[in-house]
């Protein structure tokens, strides 16, 4: 309803076509669905944890070692229907809950490349086995990738002000009325998307001129089979060409039929599902820009690996 919506405003109304049709319908529409998924999401989540005492999560997850918090946020992500950017509000809800920063970005990279929706287009466009592979390496790439920023220990770069809890766990309790809640909820809300609407405007409207300026044929012809650093140049073409697994999975499905290798094409999803322009923007207000630099570094090149060798398991 809503992408017709914008259809009709940008190509009927505004009388747009062409290349800078697609950019300003691509802007309106993801701008939008953006802004609506974060202040929903924001709220929804923000509510639903005044009824809950999150230290008793993260007392559970220490309780453990963090490799068992890696591989549960990483399972957790597939349950969860996020793009990269809307999948933060949680991110942001496990950073208040003091839960290891390792754990907490396992869930954000799994969450928008290992989704059911990525899973059931998979299933349809390709069958069971690569979508088996790809459940596989996505998860080694959320529980690896979040092991390692957990270790390097980069807790000091992380932006927000997170709260200590006051008294023993078990003296915490939360007894608040449902206006109370709902105020709360509203209040913290309206203070993120205050800082990170305008980011969120900057981020989708380089990915609209991409994404209108740039054609597949074009990303064929350089990530072709005959190009030895076609992953490398897929996954590079990819971190700012933002969109959810249903939007990019029709652009693997052409890329595969005009040459482009599995392995590769679907290394180009991973970047652009788990590592996206919007994403950074949003976390450069919450984290620092070294921490940001770090987990990108290490999922871009844990995708150039997984998709060498996803080339090699299935030429």
């Amino acid at each position: 309803m809503w992408q017709e919506s914008v259809n009709y405003l940008t190509f009927d109304l505004l009388g747009l076509s062409g290349h800078l049709g697609d950019s300003i319908n691509f802007f309106i529409y993801d701008t939008v669905k953006i802004w609506f998924l974060l202040i929903t999401i924001i709220f929804v989540v923000s509510y639903l944890r005044t009824h809950f005492n999150t230290e008793y999560v993260r007392a559970h997850l220490q309780g453990k070692s963090e490799l068992y918090g890696n591989v549960l946020a990483a399972l957790f992500g597939i349950i969860t229907p996020f793009c990269s950017c809307s999948a933060i509000p949680l991110f942001l809800g496990f950073i208040q809950a003091r839960i290891p920063i390792g754990v907490t970005f396992s869930f954000l990279i799994s969450s928008p490349m290992n989704n059911e929706i990525a899973i059931a287009l998979l299933f349809g466009l390709f069958g069971w086995k690569v979508t088996a592979i790809y459940i596989g390496f996505g998860l080694l790439v959320a529980i690896v990738g979040g092991f390692v920023i957990g270790k390097l220990g980069m807790e000091k770069y992380v932006l927000m002000d997170v709260k200590p809890m006051e008294g023993e766990l078990e003296e915490v309790k939360i007894s608040l009325t449902m206006k109370e809640r709902a105020k709360e909820a509203y209040e913290y809300t309206r203070d993120i998307f205050k800082q990170i609407y305008l980011y969120v405007l900057i981020g989708v409207g380089v990915g609209a001129i991409i994404h209108g300026y740039i054609p597949a044929t074009f990303i064929a012809q350089y990530a072709g089979a005959d190009n030895p650093f076609a992953v490398l140049v897929a996954v590079v073409m990819g971190v700012p060409m933002y969109s959810n697994a249903a939007g990019v999975m029709p652009l693997v499905e052409v890329l595969t039929q005009k040459g482009m290798l599995l392995g590769t094409a679907l290394s180009f999803m991973m970047a652009v599902t788990a590592l996206s322009l919007p994403e950074a923007m949003i976390l450069k207000k919450i984290l620092h820009t070294k921490l940001i630099a770090t987990f990108f570094g290490i999922v871009g090149f844990g995708i150039i690996c997984i998709g060498y060798l996803f080339n090699y398991i299935l030429n």
